[in-house]
């Protein structure tokens, strides 16, 4: 009995833990950067636009919050909250620890259009809407290419992934190679490595509701993600339909991945790190560890992006910071393991 109480007193304290953490991210990070703001100021500022309170701060410290940093930390916390679950339930669809979001060629995918876009001298919107375009063009390629007389199969799926990954990849690498080097190529290989730096309203206006869309279903779904584990055999009688179930979870976690990309460039280790995490804080049930994915990303992604635009005087690519914490870990994960990622 005594047991009982005390473990549910720690699932109430990380629970409480989880949900606070994001918060507090969201309001430190409003206080970090050249301009220095305190968090009083910076709570005020933001609660002033609700309640009715007396300014006191400056005009200039209003604008930095709400105009720079407060669509900068948004963005970050939407990306690594949705590329989490995104590759929380990959990689409950798969059964393999190893999966990402960008698994079936969606990322290459999105890094082309994007590439493209810049390679035209196209607007902003012109460049995300070509990511989003190929992302998702990408993942379709994918399906049709596993598609065989016995049906479309996870292996041949993931395999066809790998294969669009390729084309798209050695595609990137010709808009590179044709690219003005001057102007056009540093934008490139400074988008692909992803950054929040121009974050806007403006893009979150569209990039956010696919995000949310995906987001959403996956959350709904998330005690089916479980019966994925099971034969489909089993899982039919349970009532579920096995392959709407796939392919739901493959088409919202691609919506999210397509739409993050698009927004910020190629945001590695997210994805693939972020559900290990989860699963060590909260199990592998889905039904609790998708929740917890999202504010867990959401307040690591706000970390990493933190550190990349505060660190030094030139802002740090994002997959540069993610990589160097995300190999160490995956090294840490398999000493601790053994290869036993069960």
């Amino acid at each position: 009995m005594k047991r009982a109480v005390e473990k549910k007193g720690v699932n109430i304290a990380l629970i409480v833990a989880l949900v606070a953490l994001p918060i507090i991210a969201l309001f430190a990070s409003l206080t970090l950067g050249r301009y220095e703001i305190s968090l009083g100021s910076a709570f005020s500022i933001l609660t002033s636009r609700i309640l009715p309170i007396e300014p006191t701060w400056t005009e200039i410290e209003e604008t930095v919050v709400f105009q720079i940093r407060l669509p900068r930390v948004l963005m970050a916390m939407l990306a690594g909250a949705g590329l989490s679950i995104a590759g929380a339930s990959f990689q409950g669809l798969f059964q393999n620890p190893l999966v990402s979001p960008g698994i079936l060629g969606v990322s290459a995918g999105a890094g082309f259009g994007a590439a493209l876009g810049i390679l035209i001298g196209g607007p902003a919107a012109i460049i995300q809407l070509f990511a989003f375009a190929f992302g998702i063009t990408a993942v379709v390629g994918a399906y049709m290419i596993s598609r065989t007389r016995m049906g479309s199969s996870l292996l041949m799926l993931v395999l066809a992934g790998m294969i669009i990954g390729a084309f798209f990849t050695a595609l990137i690498s010709l808009v590179k190679y044709v690219a003005d080097p001057e102007e056009q190529l540093p934008t490139i290989v400074f988008w692909l490595m992803g950054s929040m730096a121009g974050a806007s309203y403006k893009d979150l206006l569209w990039g956010a509701p696919p995000i949310f869309i995906g987001s959403s279903i996956l959350l709904l779904l998330r005690w089916r993600i479980n019966v994925l584990s099971l034969s489909e055999e089993e899982a039919q009688s349970l009532g579920i339909n096995v392959q709407w179930l796939r392919w739901i979870v493959i088409i919202a976690s691609t919506m999210i991945t397509a739409a993050v990309v698009s927004l910020c460039g190629i945001v590695g280790w997210i994805g693939l790190v972020i559900p290990h995490v989860g699963r060590m804080l909260v199990g592998p049930n889905h039904k609790v560890l998708l929740p917890a994915c999202v504010s867990i990303g959401a307040s690591y992604l706000l970390l990493v992006d933190n550190v990349a635009r505060a660190a030094t005087a030139a802002e740090i690519p994002i997959s540069i910071l993610t990589a160097l914490i995300g190999a160490p870990f995956f090294v840490y994960l398999l000493r601790r393991t053994g290869g036993k990622w069960a």
